[in-house]
């Protein structure tokens, strides 16, 4: 019988290093997402922090806010954040004045775009103002036509463009909540429960878009829809902000709304162990500001080409009210006859809306 020949211990040694890295790799994933610790986050107001009403003073109208998920996961979980995401951006906002902070060797990235292109802060306009001075549903019926047949290409082409930059990332793509409950509480605002309920399936549409795309894009997607139930505006513990002052605050996440509506449907997405507990995030964050609003400087001048998409309140007073209310028979300097044929005319528009899609 031959004797086998002793394999050198360096070459055991170095079997067993490589195979010791090979089993971290499948553990971790791909490897590459987990060598470095650079996120970028992008997109609009909703991952820029609007509704938190505290900013960053970074010279811009941004209002990026050290209390938005980007910079609560980034404390969490210890990462280096290079904060994007800025209030109005669109699909074409994020590739012009964004996109430029991605690099080999991003780790991380998150990204909520979409609801600007498809006008939803002038949907809401529309929609809050009295039905007989309005066209709410048509304003829904282009915007769900424009998620539907336009977004999902813009969207294909910025995903591709962000593998692109940053080609080991790991990509996370956030969606949008409900931001109606079925009840208007706000004294300025006339919105009616169907109305309601289709601005909120048009949210839900526009997150069944844009989680295809993510899907397709091999990108992860974070769809925050359920922990905000219970929570919408009107509701007993509002995480959404409904008619505020300033009116910008409007229909956004407020402090908790980002903690506790967005933080546990992102962080967990990053794959990563959390290194602070909840109020020592917080805590982080806060310090961040100086250092997160200095580096903001950098990309000042593309930030202040991107014009906030802000809702609207309803103007009693101006012309094209005046006019309406003429033509609806409406006395304006009486709130029972505003009423009234507001909810009149929103049970038309109703009845109608329900017999075109039978």
């Amino acid at each position: 019988m031959k004797n086998t020949p002793a394999i050198p211990r360096r070459l055991v040694a170095a079997l067993g290093a490589v195979l010791t890295a090979l089993a971290a790799a499948l553990a971790l994933g791909s490897p590459a997402q987990a060598a470095g610790t650079g996120y970028v986050a992008l997109g609009d107001s909703y991952s820029s922090g609007v509704g938190t009403r505290t900013y960053i003073s970074d010279g811009t109208t941004c209002y990026r806010s050290v209390y938005a998920y980007p910079v609560l996961d980034a404390s969490a979980l210890g990462l280096s954040l290079t904060f994007r995401a800025c209030s109005g951006a669109t699909v074409a906002d994020v590739t012009n004045t964004q996109l430029s902070a991605l690099t080999s060797s991003t780790a991380y990235v998150t990204i909520s775009v979409g609801g600007n292109d498809a006008g939803f802060a002038n949907v809401l306009t529309t929609c809050a103002q009295p039905s007989w001075a309005s066209d709410c549903y048509g304003a829904i019926d282009k915007a769900q036509s424009f998620i539907t047949t336009t977004l999902p290409g813009r969207l294909a082409t910025l995903y591709s463009a962000i593998r692109s930059r940053a080609s080991a990332a790991k990509v996370i793509v956030v969606g949008y909540p409900r931001i109606f409950n079925g009840e208007d509480c706000n004294l300025l605002t006339w919105f009616s429960p169907t109305e309601e309920s289709r601005l909120n399936a048009t949210a839900d549409l526009l997150n069944s878009k844009t989680q295809t795309a993510a899907a397709n894009a091999g990108f992860t997607f974070a769809n925050p829809t359920s922990r905000f139930i219970g929570h919408a505006v009107c509701d007993d513990v509002e995480w959404i902000n409904g008619l505020s002052n300033p009116v910008m605050e409007s229909y956004h996440p407020n402090r908790t709304g980002q903690a506790s509506g967005y933080v546990p449907v992102t962080k967990p997405a990053f794959g990563l162990t959390t290194a602070l507990s909840p109020a020592a995030a917080t805590a982080r964050a806060e310090s961040l500001a100086p250092s997160l609003a200095r580096d903001a400087q950098r990309y000042a001048a593309a930030d202040r080409t991107i014009t906030p998409e802000t809702f609207v309140a309803p103007d009693l007073t101006s012309p094209q009210m005046r006019a309406a209310a003429r033509a609806a028979g409406v006395d304006l300097s009486s709130r029972a006859s505003i009423d009234a044929v507001d909810r009149i005319v929103a049970a038309r528009q109703a009845a109608a809306w329900a017999a075109s899609q039978r």
